[in-house]
């Protein structure tokens, strides 16, 4: 029988008794804190007429009738490494959590300090655990948060299993979702991870009946997550009532008991009333009846927990002297809030990478710490007597090293493990670091990268693989998360990661889906390192930096250079690293600087020994930083610069590159700046059509003696 069934079987008149294992008068201070928080919001929000403008609250969320389930949760939540996925409704959980009152309301009147310094919405929290749990920063997409949540549940099994770190032991993660998300890839992604992985997770899925607008049938066949999940196999599912305390604690208490206890994740689904509109600007009586509204207010979990404990636990006067305690932290914290200055727009451009730290900056959550990087060593001195090999066997050996120096770093992706990769990049890894250190992945790219956020929040170092350029597209929501992260926090968070992205043409072959470059994409994406390495020793260098950085990197293998001998170079060993932004100067020249990277750096060292001494040719390596200094050095020098590129013309990489030219290198120009670069269309697939678009020695040797002729 299920618990539901239990539940409707119970007499309507039985009074549950107080469950003594909550402490329910903190469940009741967070749940009044709550309500007084947001009916003080939805008085003030910048819908409002007649509040003050530095009183307003420029985006604001509810979330009453949510609050006495997540409030009960919060008090479970209590393991120093348990990690929360939370959503933009979770306020109250936060509060339980240790979320400081001036800091949910400072936050959302854009104030300095709190969780973002003003950069983000305020209902956007996070919580680094240093003393307690951690919740994951929180964004403002929907469904974003169930991966890297877990992400973090199977970085709590490294922590405790390969780290052997005991503190971790009982540890959990816990995603938080209305009932409209489980629609989502995330969702659907984390529940594959935590169930075939059997990761110590708990979904938490509040139902209000509602996706903005929407009604729940929309969303999820038949209006009930839970009954669907019933068959979900290695899933503990429980279903009832949020407006109950006794029931919702019960549930909660089950599902949180299971998930520690080792057996495995657990979904329970609770439903709740929406008690306002969506949001401020919203206005519901739009799409909802009077008599729904009605229905809502009617099923208001507080008056219920009130009765709950009312006075089997607390005396009138006791409720009573409880509300005056919550009005008068209420009324410090908003004065406090309001009292805080505005951001200082002198550091808005603060923080969108590591930077070396200042007075009064906060200690970064995430990543490896700036001891164990050190520790890591390395030089940017190459060895010499390596043996030659191909880009594929060097980033093998980089990523065997790494493994080998540190073991907070895994290896993973679809097909990486006992197939070694579709390139057999990573080939024999698993066979020799075992598959929690190298393993496969469901087909998901949301999840590969969402998983490697909570990870790497953790303190792990994951390197993520993606099987070609083209399809990081499903997980573009959270790269372009991952990016910010750093500075959507003002430093408190940051999730250090690798992204290893082959692309690019083949070997006389492409197509529209696995030749794609796109490389501006992730020089666009702001965090973002980008590596694009055009042989084997700078793959070694700067795919070992990358794994020792602060930052993410994407780390680009071109397909042409897995594929060939293109760019085998002697190993550099198992020290080298190389900083980022650095150029390589392959040719030396005074009539024109060619600038090039990956690829094409090939076809442009054919094209640049047709006309010996006279052109100077970078290799940039790296486009996000890029060489600046040296390609404005070298065209000042020879006056002329030809920039050839795989991706497509319009915007690329070229662009930015020419257009800081222009700006601080005019007037030492004696012609125009030009590109060569893929014409805009798709990567087509018969070789005929391919070298129709795609620059080579030829038509680059072409150019560069008609701009030599100028």
């Amino acid at each position: 029988m299920t618990h539901a069934t239990q539940s409707k079987s119970r007499k309507k008149s039985e009074s549950p008794a107080v469950d003594p294992r909550f402490d329910w008068r903190r469940i009741a201070y967070t749940v009044l804190a709550s309500r007084a928080l947001d009916e003080l919001e939805e008085a003030t929000n910048r819908n409002r007429g007649g509040v003050p403008r530095e009183h307003v609250v420029l985006y604001q969320f509810s979330a009453r009738g949510h609050d006495v389930g997540q409030s009960i949760l919060g008090s479970l939540v209590k393991h120093p490494h348990d990690g929360v996925g939370a959503y933009y409704r979770s306020r109250p959980l936060l509060l339980a959590l240790g979320l400081p009152m001036d800091d949910a309301l400072g936050s959302p009147l854009g104030r300095a300090g709190g969780f973002s310094d003003g950069r983000d919405i305020g209902v956007v929290c996070n919580l680094p655990g240093r003393a307690g749990p951690t919740v994951l920063p929180m964004a403002g997409d929907v469904g974003s948060q169930y991966t890297p949540a877990a992400g973090w549940a199977q970085a709590a099994l490294h922590h405790r299993d390969v780290l052997e770190d005991a503190s971790w032991t009982g540890s959990m993660a816990v995603a938080l979702g209305g009932e409209a998300s489980v629609a989502t890839n995330g969702f659907w992604s984390a529940l594959t991870m935590a169930t075939t992985l059997q990761l110590p997770m708990l979904f938490y899925i509040e139902d209000n009946g509602l996706g903005i607008s929407v009604k729940g049938e929309m969303q999820t066949p038949g209006g009930n997550i839970a009954k669907n999940l019933a068959s979900f196999g290695n899933l503990f599912v429980r279903d009832g009532d949020g407006c109950d305390p006794a029931e919702a604690a019960a549930l909660i208490a089950e599902c949180v008991d299971h998930v520690r206890g080792g057996a495995g994740p657990a979904l329970v689904h609770l439903t709740v009333p929406r008690l306002s509109s969506h949001s401020g600007p919203d206005n519901q009586k739009g799409y909802r009846t009077e008599r729904e509204i009605a229905a809502d207010t009617a099923r208001d979990p507080l008056p219920r927990l009130r009765a709950h404990l009312v006075p089997a636990l607390l005396s009138e006067a006791e409720w009573g002297a409880l509300e005056s305690e919550v009005a008068r932290d209420v009324d410090a914290a908003l004065q406090a809030a309001r009292a805080r200055p505005v951001p200082d727009a002198a550091g808005v451009k603060r923080f969108v990478f590591a930077e070396p730290p200042r007075d009064g900056d906060v200690a970064t959550f995430g990543g490896l710490t700036a001891e164990e990087r050190a520790a890591l060593g390395g030089t940017d001195v190459p060895a010499t007597e390596g043996d030659v090999v191909r880009l594929a066997e060097a980033v093998r050996r980089t990523l065997a090293s790494e493994l080998a120096a540190n073991p907070k770093l895994v290896v993973f992706g679809e097909d990486v493990g006992k197939k070694g990769g579709v390139h057999l990049v990573t080939e024999g890894l698993q066979k020799k670091f075992g598959p929690r250190r190298v393993f496969d992945t469901s087909l998901s790219e949301e999840g590969i990268i969402g998983r490697a956020v909570g990870m790497a929040v953790s303190g792990l170092m994951p390197v993520a693989e993606i099987q070609f350029r083209k399809y990081a597209d499903p997980a573009h929501e959270q790269l372009n998360n991952t990016g910010t992260m750093r500075w959507r926090t003002a430093n408190r968070f940051a999730a250090p990661m690798v992204v290893r992205m082959p692309g690019g043409f083949g070997k006389d072959v492409g197509d529209p889906w696995h030749s794609l470059s796109g490389e501006v994409t992730w020089a666009h994406a702001l965090g973002w390192q980008v590596a694009m390495p055009s042989n084997a020793a700078d793959a070694v260098g700067l795919l070992r930096t990358a794994m020792r950085s602060p930052n993410p990197t994407i780390f680009f293998e071109h397909r042409s250079l897995l594929m060939t001998s293109d760019g085998s170079a002697r190993y550099p060993g198992d020290d080298y690293v190389l900083p980022f932004g650095r150029a390589n100067r392959l040719r030396e020249g005074d009539g024109i600087t060619v600038v090039t990277w990956g690829a094409m750096v090939h076809r442009a060292v054919d094209a640049a020994d047709g006309f010996p001494g006279d052109v100077d040719l970078l290799d940039l390596r790296t486009i996000m930083p890029w060489d600046r200094a040296a390609v404005l050095d070298s065209v000042r020098r020879t006056g002329r610069c030809l920039i050839v590129h795989e991706d497509t013309m319009t915007a690329g990489f070229g662009a930015e590159i020419a257009a800081v030219l222009a700006r601080e290198a005019f007037w030492h120009l004696d012609a125009p700046i030009e590109r060569l670069a893929v014409d805009d269309v798709p990567m087509p697939y018969h070789e005929v059509l391919l070298q129709a678009v795609l620059p080579d020695a030829d038509r680059i040797a072409d150019r560069i003696a008609a701009l030599l002729a100028t």
